[in-house]
């Protein structure tokens, strides 16, 4: 490389966004630059509270904050768009980006994480194309109550115990049918705390209850069959060994940070215990010799999803932009 110039380009197409705004800044603090380099950093560290709005990224084109948006959970009750809520395939495409940049950024604690994220709402995820939206506490009523519903009944003395949620779930489901009307200090406790528990309460529904009640009897037969396939799928890829890892890396419970032939190590494992799995043998196979880091990941979440999710270019765009702004 001949020139600073060089050096600063060669950071925006590396995905160092932190690095790079404060080069940038140190030069010219109100380089358009830096503004999107900080939208950038915050994507990449999937900080969803922040990096849709304006006033956290400065200067940052419409098109791109629109396109993050997308995987934003809503602050607040009556916030729109929807975001995350309306649909998480826009934030399962970004995931999907994220683990890529990464792997070539050889970062694995945080790609441990993000492939933890994205076990976490696979069930939201696989109930989307039944619900039509992706859990929305505001709309989520309508499909889980009713006559012969044990969705958020607490369980007390006396009370039907032939529900498989956990006393944590329980309440986690109690909790999403009335936070809605809450303000929203207390609608963010629950997306912090709850909304996960709530993910993986409906998976159970799906695929592991045992006496099901009205919220998987009222769904028409092939419906049903689908949708318990799928979360099925959903449940054996979060005990998979490549989702396990996050438990020796930081930001688990231990303090070593596993290497990138132990995430391959780990995600040869995930696959061939997926491979037991009908759906994921079908989808593994599509995604056999592909150039994506952990070969077979999008034709996974693809298969759960019912709809083709590819990893999104939203980073990519933000280099090239970047690396615009920096010859001017």
């Amino acid at each position: 490389m001949e020139t600073a110039q060089d050096v600063l380009t060669e950071l925006a197409r590396r995905y160092a966004f932190g690095d790079l705004e404060a080069l940038v800044t140190e030069r010219d603090p109100r380089s358009p630059a830096a503004g999107l380099c900080a939208f950038g950093q915050r994507v990449l560290d999937l900080d969803a509270e922040d990096f849709g709005m304006p006033e956290a990224v400065g200067d940052v084109p419409k098109d791109l904050l629109d396109r993050a948006r997308a995987s934003r959970m809503p602050q607040a009750p009556r916030e729109r768009p929807r975001g995350a809520l309306a649909s998480l395939r826009p934030a399962y495409a970004l995931l999907l980006e994220v683990i890529r940049i990464r792997w070539l950024r050889r970062e694995m604690a945080p790609l441990v994480a993000a492939v933890h994220i994205a076990s976490e709402y696979l069930p939201l995820l696989a109930w989307e194309p039944v619900l039509g939206h992706a859990g929305d506490p505001a709309r989520i009523g309508r499909a889980v109550t009713g006559e012969g519903s044990r969705f958020g009944v607490p369980l007390e003395p006396g009370a039907d115990r032939d529900c498989d949620h956990t006393r944590p779930e329980r309440s986690a489901c109690e909790r999403t049918l009335k936070v809605a009307h809450e303000p929203p200090p207390g609608w963010r406790a629950y997306l912090d705390r709850q909304h996960s528990q709530v993910s993986h309460a409906l998976g159970d529904c799906a695929a592991r209850c045992r006496t099901p009640c009205s919220v998987m009897t009222r769904l028409d037969g092939r419906v049903r069959a689908d949708l318990t396939e799928r979360c099925k799928l959903a449940a054996d890829f979060t005990d998979s060994a490549v989702v396990k890892l996050r438990h020796a890396a930081p930001v688990g419970h231990g303090f070593g940070v596993p290497s990138p032939e132990e995430v391959e190590t780990a995600w040869a494992r995930a696959r061939a215990s997926l491979s037991h799995h009908p759906l994921g043998k079908r989808a593994l196979e599509r995604g056999a010799g592909s150039d994506y880091p952990l070969p077979g990941l999008p034709e996974l979440f693809s298969a759960i999803a019912c709809v083709d999710i590819a990893p999104d270019d939203l980073l990519h765009e933000v280099t090239m932009r970047t690396a615009a702004a920096l010859q001017r």
